[in-house]
């Protein structure tokens, strides 16, 4: 209920907006990374019209954790991964935004013990493999090229996962893993048992400890550790050239109780962040430009510099997400294929 003071604050700021007065910005706290595409929305060159932000900076592990288990942001960047996983479970807290700002070939990044006789993915066929956290995107796309591309499938590999239960997305949202994944000791870390031989390979290793990440070993100058693939730009290149899919990591979340009160800010999230993109892609093109007039890069190679890769909206990006889909429900972790309409805010459709 509102009070006697708050009802004549409102009852002037209506008259006011009526008068032709200045109506005031909705207030929202934004959690983000800090990533070329971000940047131009953390430093203020780009705002949101018609919002102020309250900026939170902070790396994805902490965040989604944070997201998920106490929705402490209005706004922010969510895996994607685990927002099908939470709307396929009917949890409806947040709508999606397709503003996908990270993206990468993360089958790429999977290291193996030089002693565990893994020399092609095939050899990861009953092997102990690592995981931060199983429910990641980047795990997801890892697994999902694992079958899709080498016939390995999740079933074939014996999972260990660091994050602890109460310090995981998944314990954020009361997944139940499969039984094929097994908890890594709080006192030991994927690191450690890289390093000790008790586990064979791992996948989306991140050795930036966090408040739920513990490794800390550097994996790839150990000597007794290499990468699966040992020309991992050939491996990228070969994949999506085969496929034109280059996987998406994190999408953007708004706290689905503010859009249903202002349907009019997912647009103007979305415009703002293309605007931000634009810097980024501009700066991109001016920085390799000193290459290609010095002839460190070769021109001909000038047109395929200046192709955009990375654009948001749901019709640019539908392939890479239907196929993200699909993973997470061969993978279990939807019950079903999540549709386009079910993640995203229904007047970003179009975007």
């Amino acid at each position: 209920m509102l009070g006697a003071a708050e009802k004549l604050i409102l009852a002037i700021d209506i008259k006011d907006a009526e008068a032709g007065g200045t109506v005031p910005n909705l207030q929202l706290s934004l959690a983000i990374t800090d990533n070329p595409r971000t940047r131009a929305i953390i430093d203020g060159r780009v705002t949101i019209e018609g919002v102020d932000l309250a900026k939170t900076v902070l790396g994805p592990a902490e965040m989604f954790w944070r997201q998920l288990n106490k929705a402490e942001f209005d706004l922010s960047e969510l895996s994607m991964s685990e927002l099908m996983i939470i709307r396929s479970r009917g949890d409806q807290r947040f709508v999606g935004i397709p503003v996908f700002t990270t993206r990468r070939f993360y089958h790429t990044g999977i290291f193996v013990r030089k002693d565990a006789k893994i020399d092609s993915p095939a050899d990861l066929k009953g092997k102990t493999i690592g995981v931060p956290e199983y429910i990641q995107t980047s795990a997801l796309w890892t697994r999902g090229v694992l079958q899709s591309e080498f016939g390995v499938a999740a079933s074939d590999m014996k999972f260990y996962m660091e994050r602890l239960p109460h310090r995981s997305h998944a314990g954020a949202i009361g997944f139940e893993l499969p039984p094929w994944v097994n908890r890594i000791p709080a006192e030991k870390s994927i690191g450690s048992m890289m390093v000790s031989g008790e586990l064979q390979a791992c996948m989306s290793y991140n050795r930036h400890s966090n408040v739920i990440d513990r490794s800390t070993v550097d994996l790839d100058s150990h000597p007794d550790i290499k990468p699966l693939f040992a020309d991992s730009a050939a491996e990228c290149i070969r994949y999506y050239k085969k496929t034109g899919i280059y996987p998406i990591n994190h999408g953007m979340a708004l706290k689905r109780e503010i859009y249903e009160k202002n349907p009019w800010v997912v647009p103007n999230i979305i415009k703002a962040f293309n605007e931000s993109n634009d810097i980024a892609e501009r700066e991109r093109r001016e920085h390799v430009a000193y290459h290609l007039e010095t002839g460190l890069v070769p021109p001909e190679y000038r047109q395929a510099l200046g192709m955009r890769l990375i654009n948001f909206g749901v019709k640019a990006n539908r392939e890479v997400l239907e196929t993200a889909a699909r993973y997470s429900h061969q993978q279990g972790l939807t019950p079903r294929v999540m549709t386009m309409e079910e993640l995203f805010a229904p007047n970003a459709m179009d975007s």
